[in-house]
């Protein structure tokens, strides 16, 4: 794969939205830096490892999104002997590590069997970082400066207390352009008028542009700045001692932290592409091996959109078996063949990147080992290379670097120069890529192209259909059928004048076959088929959901029968058994003795217990049958509810479940393409019609409800909420507002901008979400987003 395909295809752009995902900066170059895997094992188990982390992150609600600082300049300086780290740097050490750790943590609670177990430990050079830091990255109060900054503390009282003396006195105030002092080189020094620069002694610093102050330092401060000094550059060799040391001992787990930071920055280049397909709600394309461990040759591509291209995008089907190597779709100008080609080149790109991919379930994709693509205008002035000229070097290349394993797009294939040679042409680059085996899907006008298409083994038409009611394509591709360009339609909508569409036509007419209804022909036929096949499917799936039921009924059935048989032929068995003792013994007793009064009662009792045991018996029988019946109603219950569902319809005011998680809503009117606007509780959204489920409602269900938005009589809660320019209680109760009215519409997490300034009104917003309940957990936005003048919310669930 070449810099110029991934130009062609615009893949660079996709690696941009991925990097812009990651949390870490040497992860975003590492992604930019990347290329699509060529071998299906390195393929499969990256798109395993993305898959895992984005079940995690559509399962959980706590990952912690921090940034890492940049660390991998640093192991080389700790390498060098001697070497002294500065306070941000040993920061970014310790903040890595700390944030390192959270994401492990959160890897190995969420995942059995983790993968990124073996990450070494850091937490010993972690412990050694914050005794001498604290956790914003300030030096601690350590006993090596308490004893010089309280003498630098004393001195400085010295020389406010100096410099308040001449703001005091009413006379030396006079001479001063400004009552408070300043400072020139952390030096002590008064603002002096310049007519009374000789009336206060000391030395003079600087004066000013315009000649009319003097900064002059008075000599009664000389000593004390001298000693301040001299404190500052104590305090600063101090700290360099102490930095020095720590910088010793954080070099001998060099290896482990350069070992750590190479782990993350790989799980944060999986966690980017997870992210990705998380905000794109994308697929994973099938691949890897079939059967037999055989690779997967087939191209299928199910509802495929464009990435780049938005809500603007339209599905695309494309199938491609294994037998099939060629694809030649044909069609009208602006019918969206390049863009199908592109679609498949980068969708293909993607797949080896190991993103979900913007189709539905089903699609599968091979692994290439190369994406070659020849698609727009090449021309070259500066090279003297012409349209067609460019195209063959372009070619030249392609064919020279395609193998068994590739993908090659070739748009236009036999454009830019004589139709009867450009076909030639075409035809025999296409013999060729067919010999090597060469996957290829091209797009061409060259009518001759249909017909090798039909005659050549291993190679199928497709067109772009056109909609002959509104004269404009549909940008759908048929598989099967070559298409027609339409360029004499296509020509009237973009405004050529009728008359000169109709003469081309008398031109036409004359020289044209009647290809072009054969085509008409093979199209209707096409769609003919595809309805039927449609409906078949469909017809199918009834019968096979109705045979199942009848097949679970009777299975229901037979079990109970088995069950009461069962029971009833025990009970019986035992009843006879224990009759038949009993009555054995009755038997033995008679004929021993004389039959007396006795053993007539006997007799009796044994009769009537009998009878009792049978009507017991029956009673139990007659009981499993009602259950029995109670069981068949419930089941014919429950059909006629499935079959009430079904007949159903979507409407205005129609009860569903929807989405996902199938909660419960109800449609309040018809959104744009199909779709409609949906309430949710206070939330009122736009859903595809395949999210929905019409669900039956009771008399009761059917009045009217209050909405939780319309009983709070509050704001509503918005997405970012703005305090800049409110004074700490204004911007306390806004907040405190938007957290009711967050908690109200069910809305899981917002962000806070509060700007950095003095950091007092940070300080009252994390103060504020620590002691609230319903807060899950907060941190600073990454940098681009704002970083420590915003916050992000996460409410509990």
């Amino acid at each position: 794969m070449t810099e110029k395909t991934f130009r062609l295809l615009e893949f660079d752009a996709i690696k941009k939205r991925v990097a812009e995902c990651a949390l870490s900066a040497e992860a975003a170059k590492n992604i930019l830096d990347d290329v699509p895997r060529t071998q299906a094992a390195e393929t499969e188990e990256l798109k395993s490892r993305v898959k895992e982390i984005l079940r995690l992150m559509r399962e959980s609600s706590n990952e912690k999104r921090e940034t890492f600082p940049e660390i991998g300049f640093l192991f080389p300086k700790l390498e060098t002997e001697g070497a002294v780290l500065d306070i941000d740097e040993v920061y970014a050490l310790g903040v890595f590590i700390n944030r390192s750790e959270n994401l492990l943590r959160w890897l190995g609670d969420k995942s059995p069997g983790d993968k990124y177990s073996d990450a070494p430990d850091c937490s010993v050079a972690e412990k050694e970082i914050f005794k001498v830091l604290d956790r914003q990255g300030k030096l601690r109060d350590l006993p090596e400066f308490r004893e010089i900054e309280n003498r630098i503390r004393r001195l400085n009282r010295d020389l406010e207390t100096i410099g308040s003396r001449y703001g005091a006195d009413e006379e030396k105030r006079s001479m001063l352009q400004s009552s408070l002092p300043s400072q020139r080189d952390g030096r002590l020094v008064l603002a002096v008028k310049a007519n009374y620069r000789g009336r206060i002694r000391g030395i003079v610093h600087e004066v000013s542009s315009t000649g009319q102050t003097v900064f002059v330092e008075p000599e009664e401060s000389v000593e004390i700045n001298n000693e301040l000094l001299i404190e500052r550059r104590r305090l600063d060799a101090e700290i360099q001692r102490v930095l020095r040391q720590l910088s010793g001992r954080l070099a001998e787990h060099r290896e482990d932290m350069e070992a750590l930071h190479q782990k993350i920055i790989f799980i944060e280049g999986i966690r980017a592409r997870a992210r990705y397909g998380f905000e794109t709600v994308g697929c994973f394309a099938e691949g890897g091996t079939a059967e037999g461990g055989a690779p997967v040759q087939k191209i299928v591509l199910k509802k495929a959109r464009h990435p780049l291209l938005g809500s603007t995008a339209v599905p695309l089907d494309i199938e491609m078996d294994a037998a099939i190597r060629t694809v030649i779709i044909t069609g009208p100008n602006t019918g969206g063949k390049t863009v199908a080609l592109k679609t498949l080149g980068l969708l293909a790109m993607m797949n080896q990147f190991g993103l979900p991919l913007p189709v539905d379930e089903g699609t599968a994709l091979p692994v290439f080992d190369g994406v070659y693509a020849d698609i727009g205008d090449e021309q070259s002035l500066s090279q003297s290379l012409s349209t067609f000229s460019a195209h063959m070097t372009n070619i030249a290349a392609i064919i020279g670097a395609a193998t068994s394993r590739s993908l090659v797009l070739l748009d236009e294939l036999g454009s830019g120069t004589d139709p009867e040679e450009g076909s030639a042409i075409a035809m025999a680059i296409l013999d060729h890529l067919i010999e090597k085996s060469v996957r290829a899907v091209i797009t061409t006008h060259q009518g001759i192209l249909k017909n090798y298409g039909y005659t050549r083994e291993g190679v199928e038409n497709a067109s772009m259909e056109f909609d002959r009611r509104t004269l404009s394509p549909t940008f759908r591709i048929i598989m099967g059928i070559p298409g027609e360009s339409r360029a004499l339609e296509i020509a009237a909508r973009n405004g050529l004048a009728m008359e000169l569409v109709q003469k081309a036509r008398h031109y036409l007419a004359d020289e044209r076959s009647d290809v072009s209804a054969l085509i008409s022909g093979l199209k209707e036929k096409r769609r003919e088929l595809d309805a039927a096949a449609m409906h078949s499917e469909a017809e199918e799936k009834r019968l096979r959901e109705e045979r199942r039921q009848a097949d679970l009924k009777e299975l229901r059935l037979r079990q109970k029968e088995l069950t009461l048989k069962s029971g009833g032929v025990g009970s019986l068995k035992h009843l006879l058994e224990e009759s038949r003792k009993t009555l054995e013994n009755l038997v033995r007793e008679v004929k021993e003795g004389e039959l007396s009064r006795e053993k007539t009662l006997k007799v009796k009792d044994f009769l009537n217990s009998l009878a009792e045991s049978a009507a017991a018996e029956e009673a139990d029988l007659e009981r499993e049958e009602a259950a029995l019946t109670a069981a068949l109603k419930e089941d014919r219950q429950q059909q006629q509810m499935e079959q009430e569902t079904h007949t159903l319809t979507l409407g205005p005011g129609q009860a569903v479940l929807a989405g996902d998680f199938k909660r419960r809503g109800t449609i309040l009117r018809a959104g744009k393409n199909g779709a409609w606007v949906v309430e949710i509780g206070s939330l009122r959204m736009t859903m595809d019609e395949k999210e929905l489920i019409p669900i039956k409602i009771s008399e009761e269900e059917k009045k009217p409800l209050i909405s939780q938005a319309d009983l709070a009589g509050g704001p509503a809660a918005v997405f970012e909420l703005n305090l800049l320019g409110q004074r700490e209680s204004e911007a306390l109760e806004s907040l405190r507002r938007q957290l009711d009215a967050a908690i109200l519409s069910g809305l899981h997490e917002f962000s806070v901008v509060h700007g950095k300034g003095d950091g007092i009104l940070q300080k009252a917003v994390h103060e504020f979400l620590k002691v609230q309940p319903q807060v899950a957990d907060y941190y600073f936005s990454r940098p681009e987003l704002g970083g420590f003048g915003r916050t992000e919310v996460l409410l509990k669930s």
